[in-house]
């Protein structure tokens, strides 16, 4: 890895229009309208007083995959997707112009044989207003980059959950299509939907996207802790932990927290975390 390349690299913003078309095919596949009759539901996918899910700001304006670039000599088949969050600063528009900045805000070493972990950072404006609309930062895990120094510094490890029950339990069954749905909104890695590539990549079928699995989340906060409005939810972060099969169900554990609430996601087949260390922010 190419330590002082990555350090002075400088990101062309990047500018994106979406529409409200973009916005419904993105709720389609968190699996939103899968109960026709649930008018909150409706919302989001329904071009009628349409709403945007907030987690939407994780894949407006993305740069692409940097990480490939030789020049930055990073092992990029070993990368994985260790954190992601987003702060919110208003209400995501429906549809709209937007221009994401992106800098690297600091690469962690942890040794030779352990990896690093690199923290990037996307500020996402109004492009017509200049306006500000979120932040949202990504932390991905270089595994096979460790060794060779670091800088910047690192934000805190987001913290671990209480050792009690939850307060809510809420569970949304995944479509056995789900990544495939998913994939119209930008992503289009092969493991993802092809099995040839899952195979190679060491799964035994295709993968949900980790930020479908965060929507998800997104979608079981704005119901249950911010009566589906979701202006509401003003932050969220978690970490990654396993990856979801299309088809599986999620299970997301909430505990109330001060300012908010803490979740994790379960696999109910497997019973497996998937999404750990999970926190939103809700407004009053």
């Amino acid at each position: 890895m190419d330590l002082n390349a990555i350090r002075t690299h400088r990101f062309p913003p990047v500018e994106q229009a979406y529409t409200a078309r973009d916005t419904m095919l993105y709720a389609l596949g968190l699996g939103y309208g899968s109960d026709p009759l649930d008018t909150a539901q409706l919302a989001f996918v329904y071009e009628d007083h349409l709403r945007a899910v907030p987690s939407l700001v994780n894949v407006i304006a993305h740069p692409g995959f940097w990480a490939k670039d030789p020049k930055f000599g990073i092992d990029w088949v070993k990368i994985l997707h260790g954190e992601q969050s987003f702060e919110l600063f208003r209400p995501l528009p429906p549809s709209g112009r937007m221009r994401g900045e992106y800098s690297i805000e600091a690469i962690e070493d942890m040794g030779a044989d352990k990896g690093a972990r690199l923290y990037q950072l996307k500020d996402l404006f109004d492009a017509d207003t200049g306006e500000k609309l979120a932040t949202v930062r990504t932390v991905l895990f270089m595994r096979g980059d460790g060794g060779h120094g670091g800088f910047g510094v690192a934000p805190p490890a987001p913290a671990p959950l209480p050792e009690a029950a939850p307060d809510t339990v809420i569970e949304i069954p995944t479509l056995p299509q789900q990544a495939l749905i998913y994939r119209l909104s930008g992503d289009y890695n092969p493991i993802h939907a092809d099995p040839a590539p899952a195979r190679k990549a060491g799964f035994p079928a295709p993968i949900l996207h980790g930020l479908c699995s965060l929507g998800i989340a997104t979608r079981a906060i704005v119901q249950a802790c911010c009566d589906n409005q979701p202006e509401r939810l003003r932050a969220l972060s978690l970490r990654f932990s396993r990856p979801v099969f299309p088809g599986e169900t999620l299970v997301v554990e909430i505990f109330r927290a001060d300012g908010g609430v803490q979740f994790r996601c379960r696999v109910k087949e497997r019973d497996a975390v998937v999404l750990d260390r999970g926190r939103a922010e809700i407004a009053a």
